[in-house]
């Protein structure tokens, strides 16, 4: 069952687009102040969405810690996570995706599960 803790989070942004049906995927930022949906797998993403904001309302993006993520496909404890072109977590990441954390509890596709962020924005080399 996923769960989360206490997180670092960012808490002035805004959603650029709207982002209602984005919780738990992860964003990337579009400016200073506003996020917006991953839509490549190669996106450098900031964090993990915590809520679902529509266009211009605040988005509340975990950082760091441990959070719940949605699941691109299935996910075994320890998999080093990037992100797909949704913005979903992945496991067994390709060279020019960027390391965003690992798996804490195995998943299923369109789970919903815990893992450890720790955006590095390092490519997985």
């Amino acid at each position: 069952m996923a769960y989360s803790q206490q997180t670092i989070k960012i808490g002035t942004l805004s959603a650029a687009t709207d982002l209602s049906n984005k919780q738990y995927h992860f964003v990337k930022l579009s400016s200073a102040t506003e996020v917006d949906a991953i839509s490549a797998s190669t996106d450098k993403p900031i964090g993990i969405l915590l809520n679902n904001p529509g266009a211009g309302k605040a988005a509340e993006v975990a950082l760091f810690g441990i959070v719940k993520v949605k699941a691109h496909g299935s996910l075994s404890v320890g998999d080093v996570i990037g992100t797909t072109s949704a913005g979903k977590a992945e496991g067994g990441i390709g060279a020019t995706q960027f390391v965003c954390g690992q798996a804490i509890e195995t998943s299923a596709a369109n789970d919903i599960v815990t893992m450890f962020l720790n955006v590095t924005n390092c490519l997985n080399t």
